[in-house]
């Protein structure tokens, strides 16, 4: 077979040219340009060097089989092999001549190469297939160029393309060997970040409560963003959104600090905009060159509302039981850790039947569309989201394209208010009484507590229970407060809940009564007989000190 024609066209071997002409031109020289005359060859005297031929004046068949790559070089539209060199064979065996490609190269048409044969056909430019591990184990990139007619040999006929595979074997295992290390840094990165945030839920009586998070991007750093649900007591539920700034274990780790500070000043059942002051202050603290954004919101079933405050923050979005859907953006300050702000409270309706959306930027910001422009399809979204708070957060998720690779983190908090009827509403109860001043309010107390428990058929040992704690604290209320003063029960599907609030700000604290002492026995007796106890000053003026009891046969 004449390969004569082709020797010229070896654009798959880098180089060839040049080192044909620097040959060429060591073989003219008689000397150098300053006169030195090159070292002599060791050798016998009179011996004279053999020249050095030009790889252009080599058979193209010889260049061919030196080269340490693989070639093969087929012909015609169902690509008949018309040679292979001795590294192909090496590699994958003894190849039939005259066959097609189909057939006598059954590694090329695993590797799906026989399509870029046909497109190199047509197009008349080479193709190239990076890195593909063939069948003998190794990994190649083909590189697929036209190679004229076929010459001499009678069985080419139409125009050739030569196949030329470099082995890369050890470029794509130390590859892989990266992208390996780069997915174990992830794994270990999203792990750091999931274990900051709550790994349970915590699911209050009155709510029903679902929480997402995704990691952006695919690169080994964690984020900011973090979310959280706190239990208060008396029925009060505290939900809490954020977001540190930038990315990184720095990021991740003024993260962790943030929300374990915010469950502690929970504890202190203090308004949301107190709240936020202590984080502020906290968050410069920790890192004055990292600022977060925070909601911090508290949920009171027997008001009816969400009292929150806002810390730079996207606006919560809440859809009552009709679909419509408003938008609580206000009163916002600025991000936690900038300083000299007094954050301000504001309160949105969230009756029975109502859904609230609490999420970070991640959500809605994208950088082809204004911010506003992602909250008002998160709005058109939600009107439309129905389900459990779970679905729901899938769907407000999906409906905005966030994918594995979306560039930044998510995070969603979706906690809906049910409307209860029938025999489940039964389970969920209130009942108030306005305390007038005087020596009969203490008896007016217990006579209520009773009837109202009696209705509620709670077995007799709660019964008594609830009204000895209901008249301990009407008492503590009538000594130590001041107009106005309620007494409100509320029972759950699992807790009675014991309620008493006054004009006073003065929160009592559980003390140890002396034996001679007339007075300080109420809270402590509380305490003692109660699941649990605490006080807490209210919006307007005051406090409300409460209690609760678990009922029979329920977790608490």
């Amino acid at each position: 077979m004449n390969f004569t024609r082709w020797s010229a066209r070896l654009p798959g071997i880098p180089g060839s040219q040049r080192r044909a002409a620097a040959r060429t031109d060591l073989a003219t020289a008689p000397g150098r340009a300053d006169g030195s005359v090159p070292a002599a060859r060791a050798g016998q005297p009179g011996d004279q060097a053999a020249p050095v031929p030009a790889v252009d004046g080599l058979p193209a068949r010889e260049v061919l089989d030196r080269v340490p790559a693989l070639v093969a070089v087929v012909h015609g539209t169902d690509h008949r092999l018309a040679y292979v060199n001795g590294a192909y064979t090496a590699a994958f065996g003894a190849r039939p001549l005259g066959e097609p490609a189909r057939d006598a190269l059954p590694e090329l048409r695993e590797l799906g190469l026989l399509p870029l044969l046909d497109q190199v056909l047509r197009s008349g430019r080479p193709r190239t297939l990076k890195s593909r591990k063939a069948t003998d184990g190794r990994s190649y990139t083909f590189t697929c160029t036209p190679a004229g007619e076929a010459g001499g040999d009678a069985r080419a006929t139409g125009p050739g393309v030569l196949v030329f595979a470099t082995d890369v074997t050890d470029h794509a295992e130390a590859a892989e060997r990266l992208r390996a290390s780069e997915r174990r840094q992830r794994e270990t990165a999203v792990t750091l970040q999931r274990s900051l945030l709550p790994q349970v839920l915590e699911q209050p009586d009155d709510l029903r409560i679902a929480a997402t998070y995704q990691p952006g991007g695919t690169e080994a750093a964690v984020g900011g963003d973090w979310y959280d649900v706190i239990t208060l007591g008396g029925g009060r539920t505290a939900l809490v959104i954020g977001d540190v700034m930038g990315r990184g274990v720095r990021a991740a780790a003024v993260m962790g600090q943030l929300r374990t500070a915010v469950r502690a000043y929970a504890r202190m059942d203090l308004p949301p905009h107190e709240i936020l002051q202590l984080l502020d202050g906290l968050a410069a603290e920790i890192d004055a060159n990292q600022i977060a954004t925070c909601v911090y919101a508290v949920h009171d079933p027997n008001e009816g509302r969400l009292l929150y405050s806002s810390a730079g923050h996207l606006p919560i979005l809440v859809r009552d039981e009709d679909g419509t859907v408003v938008r609580a953006d206000e009163p916002t300050g600025p991000p936690l850790g900038t300083g000299g702000w007094m954050h301000a409270s504001g309160s949105v309706p969230l009756g029975p039947g109502s859904t609230a959306v609490l999420y970070t930027d991640g959500l809605v910001e994208r950088r082809d569309r204004d911010l506003d422009e992602g909250i008002s399809a998160l709005e058109r979204a939600l009107a439309g989201a129905t389900g459990t708070p779970q679905v729901v957060c899938d769907r407000l998720v999906r409906s905005a394209g966030v994918q594995a690779d979306h560039d930044d983190d998510v995070a969603v908090l979706v906690l809906q208010h049910p409307a209860r009827t029938g025999p489940d509403g039964e389970l969920f109860r209130n009942a108030a009484l306005e305390l007038l001043g005087g020596v009969e309010a203490a008896p007016r107390a217990r006579a209520f507590a009773s009837g109202v428990l009696a209705s509620w058929r709670f077995p007799p040992e709660l019964h008594d229970l609830g009204v000895l704690a209901a008249s301990e604290l009407v008492a503590n209320s009538l000594q130590h407060g001041t107009p106005p003063m309620r007494l409100r029960l509320r029972r759950t599907d699992r807790r009675l809940i014991i309620e008493v609030t006054d004009g006073d700000d003065h929160l009592p604290r559980r003390r140890r009564a002396e034996p001679a002492d007339e007075s300080g026995r109420g809270i402590a007796i509380v305490a003692t007989i109660a699941s649990s106890w605490g006080s807490r000053r209210t919006p307007g003026g005051g406090k409300a000190v409460w209690c609760e009891f678990t009922l029979p046969g329920k977790q608490p």
